[in-house]
């Protein structure tokens, strides 16, 4: 049972799923929030153009 548990502290596998893990849950985030920034970008400009539009007939 001894050895088990030190093979279990010493084994690098774990660290290596959570730092994969980790990595892509930053990398989740950052495309979220870039997506979000862009659509609400890409939202107000097609609202000004669309008022402008309307505005001009």
């Amino acid at each position: 049972m001894k050895s088990t548990f030190v093979r279990f502290i010493r084994s690098e596998n774990g660290a290596t799923a959570i730092e994969y893990g980790l990595i892509t849950a930053l990398i989740s985030a950052a495309i979220i929030g870039g997506g979000l920034t862009l659509g609400n970008t890409i939202n107000s400009t097609l609202s000004g153009t669309a008022e402008h539009l309307q505005n001009s007939q």
